[in-house]
Parts: C-alpha cells; structure tokens; sequence
C-alpha cells in the first residue's frame, strides 16, 4: 500500500516558474515554518539537506550566521517556505518560494496516504521537491521595488556586457596547476581549455550584469565566473554546497 501510495502521490505534484527558482544560489529557510510552529516534523532539515543536493547554498535562520552578502542584498536570496495543506485523508504540504519582492517564482505540491504525521509529511515534502531543478546561478541584478526601475538596469547592464567583453579576444591563463586557452567563440561567448582536453574545461556565456558570466564545468555543473583585475574567476562547486574561489591569472 505504501508504494501505491507512494506512486499516486507524484501525479499530484505540480510546479510553477521552475526555471527561475534555479538561477538562485542562495535560498533562506525561516527558523519556523508557520504552519508547523508546533512541529516542524524535521521539514527544514529534509529540505535543507534536500536544498543542498541540488546545488543550493542554504542559509537557516538561528542555525547559520548571515553572510554580508545576504545582509547588503537579500535579493540575491530566494524565500522557502513549507505549508500545511493537508485534507482529511491526505498529508499535504505546498513548497513556495518567494523572491525579495514576495512574488512566489516556485510552487510544488505533495500528497501522501501515510497517516502518521512525521512519515507521511517527510513523504510529501519528498515528492514536492521532485520538480524542483538544480541550481543554476545567473548574476543576480539588485532588486527594485519598481519594475519600471528594474528594467532600465538590466537594460544598462546588457550594454556594459557587451562592450566589457570586447576588451581579451584570446589568451592564456593558469591559476599555477592547469594553463588554459581563452578561446572567444562569438560576442557572447568564450572558453577556456586545456590543450591536453577534448572537452573545454570551462564554457563562459555572458549574463545580464556586466563582466559576470554564466559557467558550464568539464563535469557538467553550472556556476558563475566573472572578471577582476584582469584576471578570470570562477567559483567552484565543492561537495559540501560550498563555493571556492579559482583564479586564472594571464600569463
């Protein structure tokens, strides 16, 4: 019965506006879901951990201390937020999250016919994640609180990213273990690779803000690159859903 149960659930899961919620890096859990002021049935933690899998840096309030990051702009931040939306026969729960601006960008649903609570809202919670993708960070533009205000930036920052990306055409770089080959494939996009590589170590596409590039690794993951001080940088992924700082400087 489980496993029918199990199975039935994932048709009930449903999902809005996934392919913004993955150009966020950071998401924010609350300390307390309001509906589950009570008993959080380990919901934060699942999600949490969850979170982590799919590339997200997760910031819990009252278990991590915030980053200046998150302090100097919260818009760089995405909203989770668990609800109780549970029927009669049914444990359900609603997975939202919301931008800086309290627009909802995700929402997923799972149901479960586990009766006990602490089974059966760990299984919806499962199930409302299954639609959620994988991080994908874009450069994150500050937040207006107007929209007209928002669009005249990125609109500003496209122009910037053209014309600072004419600056290197090609050249080589090392960051002292790998020299690589900047390669520029058109106006908006270039690669460094290895000679000793068919596949380019790193693919770079340009973003809305100038000098920040969306990244595609040898491995497949996604991250974001960027220049500084005429080097290039690239936050790498590590294992434990944090980000190292990888410097190529010309050579």
């Amino acid at each position: 019965m489980k496993k029918i149960s199990i199975l039935a659930s994932i048709f009930l899961v449903t999902a809005v506006f996934g392919q913004k919620i993955s150009n966020y890096k950071y998401i924010s859990i609350p300390q307390t879901f309001k509906d589950f002021e009570k008993n959080s049935f380990g919901l934060d933690d699942s999600l949490a951990n969850t979170l982590r899998s799919k590339g997200y840096t997760v910031v819990q309030e009252g278990k991590n201390q915030l980053s200046s990051e998150f302090e100097k702009n919260s818009c760089n931040f995405a909203i989770a937020n668990v609800l109780n939306s549970s029927s009669f026969l049914k444990n359900k729960v609603t997975l939202e999250f919301k931008d800086c601006n309290g627009k909802v960008i995700f929402s997923s649903n799972g149901s479960s016919g586990i009766k006990d609570y602490l089974e059966g809202y760990q299984e919806a919670l499962r199930l409302s994640l299954v639609s959620l993708p994988a991080s994908n960070p874009l450069a994150q533009i500050q937040s207006s609180k107007t929209e007209n205000t928002q669009k005249e930036v990125v609109k500003t920052n496209e122009v910037s990213s053209s014309e600072s990306f004419s600056e290197s055409k090609s050249g080589k770089y090392t960051n002292g273990k790998l020299n690589l080959q900047k390669i520029q494939v058109d106006t908006n996009q270039f690669i460094l690779a290895d000679s000793g590589s068919s596949v380019p170590f790193a693919v770079f596409k340009t973003s809305s803000k100038k000098d920040i590039f969306r990244v595609k690794l040898a491995d497949g993951s996604y991250t974001i690159g960027y220049f500084e001080n005429g080097n290039i940088i690239i936050d790498i992924p590590q294992s434990n859903g944090e980000f190292s700082k990888e410097i190529f400087s010309a050579k």
